[in-house]
């Protein structure tokens, strides 16, 4: 199945070339993901599927827009 994968600030350079059209198996979780764009799950602190916070265990499904963020610091 093919989603939408963008990643940002420290992750970019874990962003596929494909993101727009990313193939994942049906039934590939966030933490899945992950693995395939060789992150570990530690590096990534927020992720939206479709504009809404989900956990790692968040099972994806086609055409679903994920976005994953690591952990930002400031002051």
């Amino acid at each position: 199945m093919k989603i939408q994968v963008k990643c940002y600030a420290t992750l970019a350079h874990h962003q596929p070339g494909n993101g727009e059209r990313f193939s994942v198996e049906s039934g590939t979780s966030v933490a899945d993901l992950l693995e395939v764009l060789g992150m570990t799950p530690e590096a990534v602190k927020v992720v939206f599927v479709n504009g809404k916070h989900v956990g790692q265990d968040f099972v994806l499904s086609e055409e679903d827009r994920v976005a994953l963020f690591p952990a930002v610091g400031g002051g």
